[in-house]
């Protein structure tokens, strides 16, 4: 079970009985348990626990807060806590050093990276400079393409006349980011080239790379590479498929090291910057309406979503874009997650999956008059057809265009509402009609 369930299902014990010292004692034990079990550190699970006793049990709840809310309080300021200060990269022009060992996710790190800057407007490019691994270079060369930034490297494989290389890129971009070779484990050979390729490249930034499944090794890992080169942040990735994260959090914490991203998937903005409130927030289940927003903001700005807010009316060539856009939010797992829903069964986001791709694949069938002039699939000839073009039943494209029609009618709902129009417009950032 990985931590977040673990720590909601010790909290949800909670509904429905009174909050006493018995229930307090049975909620640290269930806590400890959760932890343990996800590798973190036992002499800090009994610590932190002890803590969250002695506030649940000491403190007087604030007024109009229940007893249980009380503890949750309590959980989430502790959980915050121990997880340090939210990172703030620096948008500065800056060289940036990538360390870590093998099968960590260095170089899809390195992506994910220069996609973020990339994102704030800064010009980036990537240097590739691992010359052992195989197909290293090139493999940062298509992350690169994939990011919309530059690539660099040399035809020789000495690392550190590359570092020496990439060192004078400074004076084209705004932000370059260093590949460094991996090793199966730390050794000497290891740390005597990433001391020479730091000499060269001078460095502003220096970031680990490590993946959450390392547990508590993790932790000995940022200690390693510190000692040899100084690690000024520790990115911390496969963070959406570990049970092992909350060991690897909290044994870097614990070395001193300070965590500054955390990446989950294969997606390239599967990449954020820590921040212990939003961790702890997810971890407890509550909704993250920044992010969802934000992420909302953009892809309404990608597929250029206001034009049908403008003018009140839908069509569903305009539909089909507002699908593509929910797919664009990310898997629909973790849209639900932005919004609180943290533990929906697998088969009910299965099921809504195959919804969206079922009505997307209705809307394809349609001829572009129909796509345009929606009055027309409401002919159930029309109906069979795109049924049997899509490969879909007459029932899919039925409910097709009933959901469109509720959608329809909704936006021309919000036509009329001004006040709540320009609510939606403020929060989206954009002028969607009025």
């Amino acid at each position: 079970m990985d931590l977040g369930k673990g720590l909601r299902q010790a909290l949800a014990k909670l509904s429905g009985r009174y909050v006493d010292e018995d229930a307090v004692t049975e909620l640290v034990k269930d806590l400890q348990r959760v932890l343990i079990a996800n590798d973190v550190n036992v002499r800090f699970v009994l610590n932190w626990t002890k803590k969250i006793k002695e506030r649940v049990l000491g403190e007087k709840p604030l007024p109009g807060v229940g007893l249980r809310e009380h503890v949750v309080k309590v959980v989430y300021e502790e959980l915050e806590a121990f997880m340090g200060t939210a990172f703030e990269p620096s948008l500065q022009k800056q060289r940036i050093l990538l360390l870590g060992l093998f099968g960590v996710g260095k170089s899809t790190s390195a992506g994910k990276l220069a996609r973020f800057f990339s994102s704030k407007g800064l010009k980036v490019v990537l240097v590739g400079a691992d010359v052992h691994r195989p197909a290293a270079r090139e493999q940062l060369k298509q992350l690169a393409e994939q990011a919309h930034v530059a690539f660099f490297t040399l035809d020789s494989n000495d690392a550190v006349a590359i570092a020496r290389e990439a060192r004078q890129l400074s004076d084209k971009y705004d932000v370059v980011i260093l590949d460094s070779a991996g090793r199966s484990a730390f050794d000497e050979e290891l740390s005597r080239e990433l001391k020479d390729v730091a000499g060269v490249f001078e460095a502003h930034s220096s970031y680990l790379v490590v993946s959450a499944d390392a547990g508590q090794v993790a932790g000995k890992q940022a200690k390693q590479f510190h000692d040899a080169v100084g690690v000024t942040g520790v990115i911390i990735t496969k963070m959406d498929g570990s049970g092992k994260g909350g060991g690897a959090l909290s044994s870097v914490v614990e070395s001193g090291s300070r965590i500054a991203f955390l990446g989950s998937g294969e997606k390239l903005q599967d990449f954020k910057a820590f921040d212990p409130k939003k961790f702890a927030a997810s971890l407890l289940g509550f909704p993250d309406l920044e992010e969802l927003l934000e992420t909302a903001k953009r892809v309404s700005e990608e597929e250029n979503l206001e034009k049908a807010w403008e003018s009140g009316k839908l069509d569903y060539q305009a539909f089909l874009s507002q699908l593509k856009a929910v797919k664009k939010m990310g898997p629909l797992k973790s849209v639900m997650q932005m919004m609180g829903a943290t533990d929906l069964p697998d088969d009910v986001i299965g099921q809504s999956e195959k919804k969206l791709k079922s009505f997307e694949a209705v809307v394809l069938s349609m001829t572009p008059a129909e796509r345009t002039n929606p009055a027309l699939m409401k002919e159930s000839s029309r109906q069979a057809r795109v049924a049997k073009g899509s490969g879909m039943t007459e029932s899919d494209v039925r409910d097709l265009v009933q959901q469109f029609e509720k959608t329809q009618k909704m936006i021309k709902d919000v036509k009329k509402n001004k006040g709540l129009l320009a609510k939606l417009s403020k929060q989206f950032g954009g002028k969607m009609g009025g």
